[in-house]
């Protein structure tokens, strides 16, 4: 069974809920992480997810910025304290653009120790991606594409499975439509929805280059996915958060709707 497994659904300033990353778990039970959040809470999430480090053999990270990306320097410090007690078998491989790359690299040779860095480019591998390119791994596909942000580079995704079923992470901004031939048709589109449309003029997604669940709704109807999830929001009413999200994004598009709150899971085929 392949399942979403969502450690984080806050944006980048959540104090209430952790930063928006999440696992793919195949049915071989590894895993696959999308982004990693800002700090070492990935190590409670992970924990309370129940998912061992063991069994975690990719990375993907969208783009540079803290909320994201800051998390990767303690996953691989996990993973490399694992492989030295003899505990992780195999390598770990991470993927991201250029930039990404960049600042893993440069935060890894400043803040790993030296036990550490002796796993880091041995068997913790960091893999530069470009804009079309296609990768293989846990018996899936990854076509990697620019979202054309015009805050920061960053990457999204379309995964394709064995089963010929696909799903698309849309990054943490807007669906552009120069994207439209890897994001359309999904099983799965996974789309940031930073807030409710009628609490625009409060929380001005758009200065922060992000969108509302009802943009978020009618790209997805418009792309033609079969399942919408919505993450990387405000904090404000998680109590609330996932029955008025889910209402308003229903007023636009007609497939099925999924707000996850942090450690939910999706069952996804």
């Amino acid at each position: 069974m392949r399942q979403l497994i969502f450690l984080g659904t806050g944006a980048a300033m959540a104090t209430e809920c952790y930063n928006a990353c999440f696992l793919l778990r195949t049915p071989d039970e590894e895993y696959f992480l999308t982004d990693a959040g800002g700090g070492n809470g990935i190590l409670r999430q992970m924990k309370r997810a129940g998912v061992p480090f063991e069994h975690l053999r990719a990375l993907f990270v969208t783009h540079g910025h803290s909320d994201h990306i800051l998390g990767a320097i303690w996953v691989i410090r996990r993973i490399a304290s694992l492989m030295n007690k003899d505990i992780y078998a195999g390598e770990f491989h991470i993927y991201g653009h250029d930039v990404a790359c960049e600042i893993i690299e440069m935060a890894a040779q400043m803040l790993l120790s030296r036990a550490e860095l002796a796993q880091y480019g041995k068997r913790i591998l960091l893999h530069e991606i470009h804009d079309g390119e296609q990768v293989n791994f846990l018996n899936m596909k990854l076509t990697a594409f620019d979202i054309h942000s015009k805050k920061a580079k960053q990457f999204g995704y379309r995964l394709r499975f064995a089963n010929r079923r696909s799903l698309v992470c849309l990054g943490d901004e807007p669906y552009n439509e120069r994207c439209r031939a890897l994001a359309e048709k999904a099983d799965w589109l996974i789309s940031e929805a930073f807030c409710l449309d009628a609490d625009a003029e409060r929380f001005r997604p758009k200065e922060k280059n992000h969108g509302t669940v009802r943009e978020a709704a009618v790209n997805a109807e418009k792309l033609s996915a079969k399942h919408l999830v919505l993450y990387h929001t405000e904090d404000t009413d998680l109590a609330h958060r996932k029955e008025r999200y889910t209402s308003e994004a229903a007023d636009y598009y007609h497939g099925e709707i999924f707000v996850p709150d942090d450690l939910d899971v999706i069952d996804i085929d």
